[in-house]
């Protein structure tokens, strides 16, 4: 019954094509939201007086790693993949969008006021001011629902584009999800500047979720009106999860190799721009107003290539090689970083390879999960995979804070070379189980080096 659905909705490419633009608006603005705090560093720590928050590295890194606390702790995005194989995308989107904007505004409203007092949190986490941990809370529940929404949107765009263009719907997704990081990046501490503090960017960020909510209700409308033409609305429901369906999960060598990929450079990506910014100021010498707008270059970078590659994937296949590829650019990268050279020549070059390790992998990676794994299972798929990322989304910033804090000299300077080469070491490991995963699936013939596209009938 699925399948005469998705047949129907494929054959309308301005079904398809609406529906992914749609859902992508919705990704945009909760990425724009996701790093938007990445470039405000500089004014989280900064003191009262000078115009900051006067938070430390170490909260600020505790405050990165907030955002995947409830997932990874709480297994709640684990169980919004159950939810979402179970009841469907309209009602998991919904719910998802609704915590991503709650989030929001807790968290606006954490930097927007100032808070007496610190708690120290157990088993030797630390001590934190109350504004750094209320702002941790509202961005974990963003986190919560950014997540479900992630797997919520690849589970539309494998339900409307599988035999068609597949990588490339997915890869024009990522484009426009980058576009709001890059925004986020580029803007987000001229903005604050402008109109005065942490809380205009993070406002700013808030008001977009709204709309996002919005637009994806109006995908609600169009997706609920197009399982209806055709007397078919219970699309999703009838392949109901089964919690004995995990062992096709747990038993799936292919799959945990995309899934460790999937945490080690995504560890090596995002948590890295999260400190990007600062890095570029002390190490490259680049002025404050400027500092973001180098970082900002990656996001920038994969607009373009992660639909080329997306492309490529789906007319040549390879997709393989093309993680492999992507892997090794990831640890050139950062080994580059690491070494003693302030050029701020070299590091936009930098930048701009690791844009291109950002637009292979991502490209390849996300439609080669629908190779091995049902349809029925993909949402519970997609959740245990955003789930183990998470884990490094979490734990990776709050490690980072900690050898930053660490290696700060009297003058408050940052060292930044053993962060460097902890990111490299995640690239390493990308490489292997990269090739790991070509090995698997020449021996069990998933597919992964084969073309998405199959011939209209």
């Amino acid at each position: 019954m699925t399948e005469i659905i998705r047949k129907k909705l494929s054959d309308s490419p301005a079904a398809r094509w609406t529906a992914l633009l749609i859902v992508s608006f919705t990704m945009m603005f909760g990425y724009f939201f996701t790093d938007v705090m990445a470039p405000l560093e500089p004014l989280l720590t900064a003191s009262a007086a000078d115009g900051g928050l006067g938070w430390s590295s170490d909260e600020y890194g505790f405050f990165s790693g907030a955002y995947g606390f409830f997932n990874v702790f709480l297994l709640l995005l684990f169980f919004g993949g159950i939810i979402l194989d179970k009841f469907g995308i309209r009602f998991t989107g919904l719910m998802s969008t609704v915590l991503m904007f709650a989030g929001a505004l807790i968290k606006w409203y954490a930097v927007g006021h100032s808070f007496e007092g610190t708690v120290t949190l157990p088993l030797g986490i630390g001590t934190y001011h109350t504004q750094v941990l209320l702002a941790c809370l509202g961005f974990a529940i963003y986190g919560v629902g950014c997540e479900i929404a992630g797997i919520t949107v690849s589970k539309v765009i494998v339900k409307w584009f599988t035999g068609h263009e597949l990588a490339l719907a997915m890869g024009l997704q990522v484009a426009l999800a980058r576009i709001g990081t890059a925004a986020a990046l580029s803007f987000s501490l001229p903005f604050a500047k402008m109109m005065g503090g942490v809380s205009a960017s993070v406002g700013l960020g808030a008001a977009m979720l709204c709309i996002g909510m919005v637009s994806f209700i109006v995908y609600n409308v169009m997706d609920r009106k197009e399982d209806k033409s055709g007397e078919l609305a219970q699309a999703e429901p009838e392949e109901g999860f089964k919690f004995s369906d995990l062992k096709i999960l747990v038993t799936n060598r292919g799959f945990w190799y995309i899934a460790v990929l999937c945490l080690m450079f995504y560890a090596g990506v995002f948590p890295f721009l999260k400190f990007a910014t600062k890095l570029m100021i002390f190490k490259y010498g680049v002025a404050e107003n400027l500092a973001g707008l180098i970082p900002a270059m990656l996001p920038f970078g994969t607009i373009f290539l992660t639909p080329v590659f997306g492309g490529i994937y789906d007319k040549f296949g390879k997709g393989a090689t093309l993680m492999i590829i992507g892997s090794v650019l990831l640890t050139l990268v950062h080994v580059v970083f690491a070494l003693p050279m302030t050029s701020w020549v070299l590091a936009i070059v930098v930048m701009i390879v690791l844009g291109i390790s950002f637009g292979l992998v991502p490209s390849a990676m996300w439609p080669s999960v629908p190779k091995i794994i049902p349809m029925k299972l993909l949402g519970t798929a997609y959740a245990l995979i955003f789930y183990i990322q998470n884990i490094g989304l979490s734990l990776v910033p709050i490690m980072i804070g900690k050898v930053n804090e660490a290696n700060t000299g009297a003058d408050g300077v940052i060292d930044y070379t053993t962060s460097m080469v902890i990111f490299a070491c995640f690239g390493v490991i990308s490489v292997v189980i990269s090739l790991l995963l070509k090995a698997e699936d020449r021996k069990k013939g998933y597919g992964l080096e084969s073309a998405n596209l199959t011939e209209s009938k």
